[in-house]
């Protein structure tokens, strides 16, 4: 498709980036350390870090790492929420020439031993609140070094011990556990500075990152992500944003956890490479004590995703905070709606931009520009990237509904050690199939419609769950809405709704109904209608549309 986006482009965004510029990320973060040795560069728990601190600490960390004997190439796990602990590792580990595999530290154990067995780890650094799982597992993994971290331990004392105690002995919140040969993280970085580094030589082919996909298509799978491809998603992202990143002073709020795509790429690694200070979050989840820290800082970014937004928004706290300084807040990770972009822009005065992406894209494809407003798409794609609406192999026009593709230096290498699941997503000459519906317009802004295996089919006619969500939420009673379709016999599929009421509302299913038909055609409308206290989400608070559609099919069977 002919790139008629780059005439929309703000003046500053070139079409092109230069993909060669770095050949890893490790020369990202050199650079970053040449430039802004004494800059913050990461908050938590009352502490901060600069980035000399940040290269102490991970050289200690890589050191230690190749005194173990992990080579060139090998994988390990980084398993915990956001703490200073991770970038630590995560920079340590790239130094030493590793594989990132992240891993979200609430799997269970068969969800652990998966991603382990498959990503063929050698190592993993796991929270102690969650090493009682990496235990059950460990006999039937390649891991052979563990290192445990507590909370608190890059706190200063008396900090630290303090912290620690309290998790573990007043609050419980660590269980039992035994790991023979697991190594604490402080003893690990004592270890490791007492070992000269030996620098590998990293190229932009070399992996970085073997990130899992949330598995709603199947069995997870490691989307291969190379220096190349994360290097050049920094460097779009820092195109697209240039007008709004100030090199060595953005604070930037991080609530969303570092080892999901969308919050390492846009504000782990971005910001690094920009000399910016992520204030990490983390449990966002505890919505006061996500707006009392917010409220300590002039910050200039935000990331998150709508649940998030909306839950703060909600808060009798959120007024509070000051927005003085805020050039930009970005959402992705699910659709951003209508509502929450409308009460952003007017109780912080900025806009809330929807952007989009893909962990196979590492992940941004697409973005609104920084100095734009809220309009219902996800804007236009990021330069160097091409974009391609099909049905089949037959490419669309503006204006037409199909499968977006996506072509671009960004996009991964393939699936790990899944030959035949790499073929049916990426195109021998690189094109990714996305899985979304989407169209696009004159001006290159796309608008994603839905996820192919989502949608319904109504009597022939295709239904979109997103569209039926974001009617339901512009009710003022509802607070949260997701649309599934489920087996009819008369019509093949039907509509039904699971929804949220605000609290202190009496709403009713009649109430539902006569609001939809104002609202949707009749093909459109809910055929069941389930009301609950609380919705699945992932573990950035994406609804999980497909366990309300599992619950249900065990519900009629």
């Amino acid at each position: 498709m002919k790139k008629i986006w780059l005439p929309n482009y703000e003046s500053n965004v070139p079409a092109d980036i230069k993909v060669d510029r770095f050949q890893s990320l490790v020369e990202v973060f050199d650079e970053t350390l040449r430039k802004f040795a004494d800059r913050p560069a990461f908050h938590n728990l009352g502490r901060t870090i600069t980035f000399a601190d940040l290269d102490r600490l991970s050289r200690a960390f890589a050191g230690f790492l190749q005194q173990r004997g992990l080579t060139r190439g090998e994988r390990i796990a980084l398993m915990m929420p956001n703490l200073l602990q991770y970038p630590v590792a995560l920079f340590g580990a790239l130094r030493a020439g590793l594989v990132i595999v992240n891993t979200n530290p609430q799997y269970t154990a068969r969800e652990l031993r998966h991603q382990l067995t498959d990503s063929g780890a050698t190592a993993v650094v796991v929270l102690a609140n969650f090493a009682h799982v990496v235990q059950q597992v460990l006999p039937e993994t390649s891991v052979r070094t563990v290192v445990v971290t507590e909370i608190g331990d890059l706190l200063p004392q008396p900090r630290r011990s303090a912290v620690n105690f309290v998790v573990r002995r007043l609050r419980h919140m660590v269980p039992s556990f035994h790991i023979d040969g697991a190594i604490g993280l402080r003893e690990a970085l004592e270890r490791g500075r007492k070992v000269e580094l030996r620098a590998p030589s990293i190229t932009s082919t070399d992996l970085a990152f073997l990130q899992y996909t949330g598995g709603t298509t199947g069995v997870p799978k490691g989307a291969m992500l190379s220096h190349g491809n994360l290097v050049a998603n920094l460097e779009q992202v820092s195109a697209f944003w240039s007008s709004v990143i100030d090199d060595g002073h953005d604070v930037v709020i991080t609530p969303l956890p570092l080892y999901h795509i969308f919050c390492l790429t846009c504000n782990c690694l971005t910001f690094m490479k920009h000399g910016g200070l992520n204030v990490l979050i983390t449990n966002p989840r505890d919505i006061p004590a996500t707006l009392a820290e917010m409220r300590k800082w002039q910050f200039s970014i935000i990331t998150g995703v709508n649940t998030l937004y909306r839950g703060m928004l909600n808060h009798a706290n959120f007024s509070s905070l000051d927005f003085s300084r805020l050039k930009l807040g970005a959402a992705g990770g699910m659709p951003l709606h209508p509502e929450v972009a409308r009460r952003w822009r007017e109780a912080t005065g900025r806009p809330l931009l929807e952007g989009y992406g893909l962990t196979e894209a590492s992940p941004v494809v697409a973005c609104n520009p920084p100095h734009g407003e809220f309009d219902g798409t996800i804007g236009t794609p990021l330069p160097s990237t091409d974009i391609s609406i099909r049905e089949g192999e037959r490419e669309l026009d503006v204006g037409e509904r199909g499968e977006l593709c996506v072509r671009g230096p960004q996009v991964m290498l393939g699936y790990w050690q899944r030959p035949e699941e790499t073929a049916k997503t990426l195109s021998a000459d690189g094109w990714l199939r996305t899985g979304d519906v989407a169209v696009i317009d004159e001006k290159g802004r796309l608008r994603i419609v839905d996820r192919i295996k989502d949608m319904i089919i109504v009597s022939g006619f295709k239904v979109f769950p997103n569209e039926i969500d974001s009617v339901l939420e512009a009710h003022p009673d509802v607070a949260e809405a997701a649309a599934i379709g489920v087996a009819d016999e008369r019509t093949g599929q039907a509509v039904k709704v699971f929804i949220v009421p605000r609290a202190g509302t009496q709403l009713t299913a009649e109430q539902v109904m006569d609001y939809c038909k104002a609202n949707l055609v009749p093909y459109k409308m809910p055929s069941y209608i389930e009301f609950r206290d609380s919705l699945p989400k992932s573990n950035i608070g994406k609804v999980l549309r497909r366990a309300l559609a599992t619950e249900t099919r065990a519900a009629a069977a």
